[in-house]
């Protein structure tokens, strides 16, 4: 099978399995979680063009989050969890702007769900208690009375009111909350193995679970396309960091991770690319979150390699923090054979509280830490509209010195050139950083939840969450769901607010032309059109390669004038559900792209993402190419 005829097989398929029914799936716990069905509309997925995050109608976005890591430890669930309930805490993580959460995981926890053999999650990882409702057999010839036990994180326990339920039913109710309060997630492969300090191991394969299963290359991709499959309805977990920290010294050759373009098994970009390519055919929607690698070779001598001894003087390796080198990434970027419209690179960054580099010998400013470091590590891959970005770890202490100056230097070149990011981290227990959470306390019941704040790390990083310019409203990435009691939904801002104040996004931007995403539209003022239109003449393509005399632009399903993945969705989301998402009879003859004059299919929104992808050059297209 061909290239081309691969991705049209892989696309369809999964574009089918998307979008047909679009049903979200549920957790199965033995008492009701009171937080689902608040949006199944499967409408909040993303994707990239040049260096921008958009929704399927092209309206830019900004992901502006935090941390919470835990469920890559032995513990099973995030930390804190412990000291205080997932409800009141995650209500205070979207009153407080925080519109996305990175969640930390294990492929040993993963392959545990995928083998169904799921781990329970441990006693010392989460309080929670279940008032019973009517007096029950405590088993041993007794009765436990009605309201024995308290009400917190009530959803994580059985019937009986006291036994913690298995990860994996856990893992859903965490996503179902963050449902409720109009937050997103995506998860990072932290480590191969459950471990508190597994973040500091190499690779992404080469350790043992507890049972002695050795996590190879092939698990840790199958466990990722298995979650990815899972949760293909599920617009809550947007997306997939494919490896936390790929790192190790270059001197220690196959140990550690390297960018370049050979098939070595410890070559992360071609590793990511495969893994990235398997997921995509399964949810041909999430987002793919890449890091870097640790170093990278220099070129300061002729015959230098990978795997060589370091020298003291013109080292053959420029060093970086863990996960934050993209140098290999210009040479060799990250392009699936599924298109880079879902691929978003993500460097870590800290400041030298955590580790005194180099670039930080001076009286460093925004211009040196370019010049110095930035640039040609990880900046230009969004300065040169490659890709988007999404810093997924910076923070560190509030030290009312260099730290804090390098904090406040990154927010703000974060928010004046788009870059997504999720701070590190909410979790207190962050040895080297701290975190934005000081002391968390509770009683037995929901709502006696008390979070104190680390107030002024909290005020450094709220600068940089996506807000409306003057209200200071926070904006969420759901378009139904608001993001917390006072924030916005994605189609509040876009209706409202875009084109009067606007938001803080590229340093202040108004936008005129938002299209809110309609998921239970009135009666449509065109009516949709449902048979093939009559074949047309052969069109003379003009500067764009879409558009001919007979007034048709190929692929503008959406008619606003443009050609990009919104066309697509919308191709897909009418076919899966005519009744609910229409087509006006110009969007129909638009839209009908790949082999025109036979209507309307997957292939069409196929062909478009080909285009995006740049794999063709102009459209209509036949599918025999």
């Amino acid at each position: 099978m061909n290239k081309l005829t691969k991705a049209f097989a892989a696309f369809v398929s999964a574009a089918a399995m998307t979008f047909t029914g679009m049903a979200v799936s549920v957790p199965q716990v033995s008492e009701p979680v009171d937080t689902l069905a608040v949006d199944d509309n499967n409408d909040d997925w993303l994707h990239a063009e040049g260096s921008r995050l958009y929704d399927m109608n092209g309206n830019e976005v900004w992901l502006t989050g935090a941390n919470w890591f835990g469920l890559n430890c032995i513990e099973y669930s995030p930390h804190y969890l412990y000291a205080g309930d997932i409800d009141d805490m995650l209500q205070e993580v979207a009153d407080r702007g925080i519109n996305v959460i990175r969640f930390p995981i294990s492929t040993e926890l993963i392959l545990s769900w995928k083998n169904g053999t799921p781990y329970q999650i441990s006693s010392g990882g989460m309080q929670a208690v279940y008032n019973p409702p009517v007096d029950q057999d405590d088993g041993n010839g007794g009765v436990v009375k009605a309201g024995t036990y308290g009400n917190l994180n009530k959803d994580f326990v059985e019937s009986d009111g006291k036994t913690l339920i298995t990860s994996d039913r856990g893992f859903d109710i965490i996503l179902d909350k963050c449902k409720k309060y109009g937050i997103k997630a995506f998860i990072d492969i932290h480590s191969p193995h459950a471990d508190n300090s597994g973040h500091n191991y190499n690779l992404w394969y080469g350790k043992e679970t507890a049972d002695g299963t050795m996590v190879t290359t092939e698990i840790w991709q199958d466990t990722l396309v298995w979650i990815a499959d899972k949760y293909k309805n599920n617009d809550t977990l947007l997306g997939y960091d494919l490896k936390n920290e790929p790192h190790g010294k270059g001197q220690e050759g196959e140990k550690a991770a390297k960018w370049d373009g050979s098939t070595d098994e410890n070559n992360w970009a071609y590793a990511a690319t495969k893994c990235a390519d398997a997921i995509l055919e399964v949810n041909p929607h999430a987002l793919i979150f890449i890091e870097g690698v640790e170093q990278s070779l220099s070129g300061a001598m002729p015959g230098d390699y990978w795997g060589m001894p370091d020298r003291m003087v013109n080292s053959p390796y420029i060093g970086a923090w863990w996960g934050g080198n993209f140098r290999g990434a210009r040479e060799y970027p990250i392009k699936p054979e599924h298109g880079t419209s879902q691929i978003v690179y993500s460097p870590h960054d800290y400041g030298p509280s955590v580790y005194a580099q180099t670039w930080f010998n001076k009286d460093f400013t925004t211009e040196t830490l370019l010049d110095d470091y930035w640039y040609d590590t990880w900046a230009y891959i969004n300065a040169e509209d490659i890709a988007p970005e999404l810093i997924g770890e910076w923070g560190g202490h509030m030290d009312g010195a260099e730290n804090q100056k390098w904090m406040e230097l990154l927010r703000d070149y974060m928010i004046e050139h788009h870059i997504n990011h999720t701070f590190w981290c909410l979790n207190t227990n962050s040895g080297d950083t701290g975190g934005l959470w000081a002391n968390i306390s509770c009683g037995q019941q929901q709502g006696s939840t008390k979070i104190t704040w680390e107030e002024s790390k909290y005020a450094l990083m709220e600068k940089s969450l996506w807000q409306t310019q003057e209200t200071g409203k926070y904006i969420g990435l759901d378009h139904q769901k608001a993001l917390g009691n006072n924030g916005l939904s994605l189609n509040e801002f876009y209706s409202d607010y875009a084109s009067t104040e606007g938001s803080n996004l590229d340093g202040g931007t108004i936008v005129k032309d938002g299209k809110p995403v309609v998921s239970n539209p009135s009666t449509p003022t065109e009516p949709a059109v449902t048979t093939a239109p009559a074949t047309t003449t052969e069109p003379a393509q003009t500067s764009t390669g879409n558009e001919n005399t007979t007034g048709i632009m190929f692929g503008d399903a959406n008619v606003d004038g443009e050609v990009s993945i919104a066309d697509a969705t919308l191709i897909l989301q009418y076919l899966g559900n005519k009744d609910k998402y229409t087509l006006s009879e110009q969007g129909f003859k638009n839209a009908d792209c790949c082999d025109n004059g036979d209507g309307i299919s997957t292939l069409d929104a196929l062909a478009i993402q080909l285009l995006d992808a740049g794999q063709i050059d102009k459209l209509p297209m036949t599918s025999s190419k």
